[in-house]
């Protein structure tokens, strides 16, 4: 099962969950079953940055995940 971990800014449009574990391949089922559960998050996820396994993504949404990876949203850095 792949380890997603939503930062405080995102837990709080997720009923407050911090973690859970899905059983997924890619990071756009992750995204697809976090928006099942909690629409409100969809604009938030869209703009958001990732890690996957300890590296940092700007988009995602073609990466395969293993069954132990980890997922952690965080929000984008954005900066002039």
């Amino acid at each position: 099962m792949v380890k997603v971990v939503l930062s405080e800014n995102f837990s709080s449009l997720a009923d407050g969950c911090g973690e859970l574990e899905l059983k997924v391949d890619n990071y756009a089922g992750v995204v697809a079953e976090l928006v099942a559960r909690w629409p409100k998050l969809e604009p938030v996820l869209t703009r958001s940055s990732v890690a996957i396994d300890g590296l940092i993504y700007q988009d995602a949404m073609y990466e395969p995940l293993k069954s132990d990876s980890e997922v952690f949203f965080m929000p984008r850095i954005e900066g002039g």
